[in-house]
C-alpha cells in the first residue's frame, strides 16, 4: 500500500442479508464491508459477507496488519467475520473496534458470541492472527499515527457508531443505521459530515415494516434517498454514495433509482461491489 494514497473500495454493499442472483450481479449481493488504504494504512469497516470476499483477496498479500471498525453487530454486519481467513493464519495482525452493546457485552464477547456451539462450529480462540479488541463509545478519537478517525453516536435504537477518517485535509464519512427524528437531521450526522469529501451514507428507498420493541408493534419506516441528499446539502459533503441496497431492490431498480438521485444531487451514486474511489484525484 502506498504511504501517499486515500483509496476506498466497497466489498459488500447490500443490507440485511446476502442477495446472489443474476438479478443483483451489477451492484452486489454481500452484505457491507467497505475497505480504506489510507497513509499506508488498511482501515476496514463493518464485517458482513463482503469481508469474507476480501479476506480471500488478502491471502494473497500477508502479513496483514488492519484496524476493523464495526458500526453495530446487526447480524448483517458482522456475519463474514467467521469467515475472514486472515484472521486464521499467525502474523497478522488485526485491531478491532466496536461500542459496548446495550446489554453491557464488549465488542470481543459479541463476536464471540456468533462464534459458539450451535450456530457455529469453531470458535473465535482457533482464530491464529493477533486479534487486539477495543471497546469504542460515542466521541472517541482514534489516531492512527497522522490519520484521526473520530466517532459519533448515530440516532438509531441499534447503538449504531458513525465514522469520520481524516488524513491531509481530506476526510471520508462513513454513516450506516442512521435515522431523523420528526423529520429533522440528526446534529450528529450533520457534525459527522460538515464538508466531507466523500460521505457513505445507509439508505433504503421504500417503506419497510419492522417491529419496533419500544411500543411493542409492527411499524413502518420512511427512509429515501431524498434523505441522504438533504444530509450533504446542509453539511456541505462534496460527494455521496448511497449504500446498504434492500435485498428486495434488483439492478434495474437501482439503476433507475440512480438517475433520480443524480437528477437533483449530480454528484450522488449508488455503492457497487467492487467500485474503487481515489480521494486524492
Amino acid at each position: 500500500m502506498s504511504t501517499e494514497a486515500f483509496m476506498v473500495y466497497f466489498w459488500g454493499v447490500r443490507g440485511c442479508i446476502p442477495t446472489p442472483s443474476l438479478e443483483t450481479a451489477r451492484y452486489g449481493g454481500n452484505t457491507a464491508c467497505v475497505e480504506l488504504q489510507v497513509a499506508g494504512k488498511r482501515l476496514i469497516f463493518d464485517g458482513g459477507t463482503g469481508l469474507h470476499v476480501l479476506g480471500n483477496h488478502l491471502l494473497k498479500q500477508m502479513p496483514v496488519d488492519a484496524h476493523i471498525f464495526f458500526t453495530h453487530t446487526h447480524w448483517d454486519r458482522i456475519q463474514g467475520f467467521p469467515f475472514f481467513m486472515p484472521a486464521f493464519h499467525q502474523g497478522n495482525c488485526f485491531h478491532i473496534y466496536g461500542s459496548v452493546g446495550l446489554n453491557g457485552a464488549s465488542i470481543k464477547q459479541r463476536l464471540c458470541d456468533q462464534m459458539l456451539r450451535p450456530h457455529f462450529p469453531v470458535p473465535l480462540q482457533v482464530m491464529q492472527a493477533d486479534m487486539q479488541f477495543h471497546n469504542i463509545s460515542p466521541g472517541s478519537v482514534i489516531t492512527l499515527d497522522d490519520v484521526t478517525v473520530e466517532t459519533v453516536s448515530l440516532n438509531g435504537t441499534n447503538s449504531s457508531l458513525g465514522y469520520r477518517v481524516t488524513w491531509e485535509g481530506r476526510s471520508l464519512v462513513y454513516a450506516t443505521d442512521t435515522e431523523h427524528n420528526g423529520g429533522n437531521i440528526d446534529q450528529n450526522v450533520l457534525y459527522l459530515a460538515s464538508e466531507a469529501d466523500l460521505l457513505i451514507y445507509d439508505v433504503d428507498y421504500a417503506d419497510r415494516a419492522y417491529y419496533d420493541p419500544a411500543v411493542k408493534e409492527v411499524t413502518r419506516q420512511t427512509k429515501i434517498w431524498k434523505e441522504a441528499v438533504e444530509v450533504a446539502i446542509e453539511s456541505h459533503a462534496k460527494r455521496v454514495i448511497l449504500f446498504h441496497h434492500d435485498p428486495h431492490h434488483e439492478d434495474d431498480f437501482l439503476d433507475h433509482m440512480e438517475l433520480e438521485v443524480q437528477a437533483t444531487f449530480p454528484q450522488a451514486q449508488l455503492a457497487r461491489e467492487g467500485m474503487a474511489i481515489n480521494l486524492l484525484e
